[in-house]
């Protein structure tokens, strides 16, 4: 065929998908409006509010208009293989390794949505936001909104994710960060801090995106165990290239230092090994090791509505049971989902061979995946909590996620506000320093740490 003939191909491709969007056929990420064939999973409905009376700072779940739902049946390790076709390998370990394990699923709700500002910023970058020549940074989007509604490829899918509005920020004034007890041990690792995420393309109105500009940058301070309080970190992730300036502040030293390679599968400090830099929700930073492949779509099982994994007025010991998160704490609804893999480049490094994801078609969250070690063998099985975020106008995150280690049998909890008395403050826009890029800086992370 000639070129022309293939440009007109892929123009007419784009003008099909462009069409069927304004005409209602798709949602606005490029999701089938319409329900499933068997009535399973509802058409869209679009965006959800809270019930009269929520605030920042109330109890999410109490204000949501489905908190009284009931599960519309359980997977348990007797009737898993009933439902085996709309789990993934990951959720079929589960059930195998751990016992008791157990996923209550609830009716099907499709309510995640975008303030019109953002819709329209997607629009816009539908057949213009570009990837770089290789694929594994973004060049040009306008942001916040999805750079790529309808995502063809496993890079788009993954870059809708890494960029989806938080607003500015998010700040949480206590995050338990847990780690279980070894099998035979009652010893869990408990760390307690105070975090910040800023995004400065995140701000209201239509951003064209700057390569010196970050993806994210992100502040911590522990407070807890001894041994690791007054230690803090600033780090920021880069659009544009895999230069990610982090600075840590060591108490006992009373000196910041550089972290030349605190990225990727660096292990995170204060852990025993089991958590990595790269895996928070889910996956977390440069994508340039893997290879990404889109493999499809599927029907399955995720977590979805996930209030209980933000319920701060419960104990960390409610919801944290020893060997899994306790099941009345999260909720699994039937959706429709991308499966991404992701493979290691044959001249990279990573202690994870192939990662794949499971990213819901309405949203682009991660909602699900696995990691495969060095033998190709199962390892670790990750999950990711979303709600509706009523405060940026209905979009919906995941913020908490547990990652289970079929290995060595303990799972890492993380960015959850169980246990800590206080919700997480997200931020359409705000005047605090945090919300600066000049708040990320070695100079300022000296003169902020007291120890």
């Amino acid at each position: 065929m000639p070129v022309k003939l293939i440009v007109l191909a892929v123009m007419s491709a784009a003008a099909t998908a462009a069409l069927a969007q304004s005409s209602g056929n798709l949602t606005m990420s490029g999701a089938d409006v319409a329900a499933s064939k068997d009535g399973t999973i509802p058409a869209f409905e679009g965006q959800n509010a809270p019930e009269a009376g929520w605030s920042v700072g109330k109890p999410r779940g109490e204000y949501w208009k489905y908190k009284n739902e009931k599960p519309q049946f359980s997977i348990t390790a007797q009737n898993v293989a009933k439902y085996a076709d709309k789990l993934s390998p990951g959720e079929l370990a589960l059930f195998k390794q751990i016992k008791g394990y157990r996923m209550d699923v609830y009716p099907t709700h499709r309510d995640c949505g975008y303030p019109e500002w953002i819709q329209e910023n997607t629009k816009k970058n539908a057949g213009t936001a570009k990837l770089d020549a290789s694929g594994d940074h973004l060049q040009s989007a306008v942001l916040p909104g999805l750079p790529f509604p309808a995502a063809k490829t496993g890079q788009e899918v993954i870059w809708n994710y890494l960029t989806r509005y938080r607003g500015i920020g998010a700040q949480w004034s206590k995050i338990n960060t847990l780690v279980s007890p070894r099998p035979g041990s009652t010893d869990w690792i408990d760390v307690t801090s105070h975090q910040t995420l800023y995004f400065p393309w995140g701000k209201k109105g239509a951003n064209a995106l700057r390569s010196d500009e970050a993806l994210f940058s992100i502040y911590f301070a522990y407070e807890s165990p001894a041994a690791l309080a007054g230690q803090g970190l600033v780090q920021s992730f880069n659009f544009a290239n895999n230069d990610s300036p982090s600075y840590y502040y060591f108490s006992g030293q009373r000196r910041v230092r550089r972290m030349p390679s605190y990225d990727y599968d660096a292990p995170q400090i204060g852990f025993e090994n089991q958590y990595t830099v790269d895996e928070p929700w889910l996956f977390n930073g440069d994508i340039d090791r893997f290879d990404w492949k889109l493999d499809g779509t599927k029907e399955m099982y995720v977590p979805y509505n996930d209030f209980g994994m933000y319920d701060f007025k419960k104990s960390v010991s409610d919801v944290y049971k020893t060997d899994a998160v306790e099941p009345s704490s999260r909720r699994y609804e039937l959706h429709r989902v991308y499966v991404v893999e992701a493979t290691l480049k044959s001249n990279m490094r990573h202690i994870s061979q192939k990662k794949v994801l499971y990213l819901d078609q309405d949203t682009y969250l991660a909602l699900a995946g696995e990691d495969y070690d060095a033998q190709g063998k199962l390892w670790k099985v990750k999950e990711g909590y979303p709600i509706p975020i009523w405060e940026l106008g209905g979009t919906c995150d995941v913020e908490p996620f547990a990652q289970y280690n079929l290995t060595s049998g303990r799972y890492v909890a993380d960015q959850s506000v169980v246990g800590t008395g206080a919700d997480v403050h997200y931020f359409e826009q705000s005047n605090d320093p945090h919300f600066s890029s000049d708040f990320y800086t070695a100079e300022n992370l000296r003169s902020i740490s007291e120890r």
